[in-house]
């Protein structure tokens, strides 16, 4: 049973103020996206490596690649999150439906080797695995200014990626998300979320993230992630 990481690098650099895709903004001296790629590039559970690049950056994505081994293609994605894993999946259609897949967005650079292994091996034993961390904040619901509920921020989590399938179940869910004339107006933020809304019965089984594992949007992101990279290379620090 093999294991896909598909890396998705779709997304731009708007509210980071950039002209590029962020994933090509350096941190640390590299690439966002080619730290995001070398994190599972080194894990031995990954058989293979699909990023799914913005529209028109191709040829930057398959130089980032290069040097990884596991990767097998860089595809174009599309206008949005739902529309870049459906370019994946279509590329993975001749895979079986017992495969595993692990979808990455290409802004979390930091994803750690113990998440990687945790979300394959629960993968050994469940259709749908998410990344998730509590939340820290106080979550409520607002309705026109006013608050309106205010969730025990004890069963809050905060999701992050990877998040990982069977091709068999995240097939099925966007198919029958595919099906709805809702789905376009009204589509789930993550591939998660179509699993939850389009197969209810399929339990999503959540495993540790960290707070190191950020996903690089604003620009406050940059100096964050800055910070980390300043560790890593700080004298005694683990390779």
């Amino acid at each position: 049973m093999t294991t896909t990481a598909v890396i998705l690098a779709g997304g731009t650099g708007r509210r980071l103020g950039l002209e590029a895709p962020k994933q090509l903004a350096t941190v640390g001296g590299r690439p966002i996206l080619t730290r995001a790629i070398a994190a599972f590039d080194a894990a031995p559970q990954i058989d293979d490596i699909l990023v799914v690049m913005a529209p028109g950056h191709l040829a930057a994505a398959e130089l980032a690649a290069g040097p990884y081994s596991k990767v097998t293609g860089v595809i174009a994605g599309g206008a949005s999150r739902t529309d870049s894993t459906l370019s994946a999946l279509s590329a993975l259609a001749d895979r079986p439906g017992d495969a595993r897949v692990l979808f990455h967005d290409a802004a979390r650079p930091f994803v750690d080797a113990r998440i990687i292994a945790e979300c394959v091996a629960t993968l050994e034993h469940a259709d749908a695995v998410a990344v998730a961390v509590p939340s820290s904040d106080t979550v409520v619901v607002v309705e026109d200014d006013r608050v309106v509920e205010m969730p025990s921020r004890g069963s809050l989590r905060r999701f992050q990626t990877p998040q990982g399938f069977r091709l068999a179940t995240i097939r099925t869910a966007y198919e029958r998300a595919l099906a709805d004339p809702e789905f376009a107006a009204n589509p789930p933020t993550d591939d998660c979320g179509v699993v939850h809304r389009y197969l209810p019965g399929v339990p999503i089984v959540v495993v540790p993230g960290s707070e190191q594992n950020i996903k690089i949007t604003h620009p406050v992101d940059l100096i964050v992630a800055e910070q980390i990279t300043s560790r890593e290379n700080a004298p005694g620090s683990a390779d």
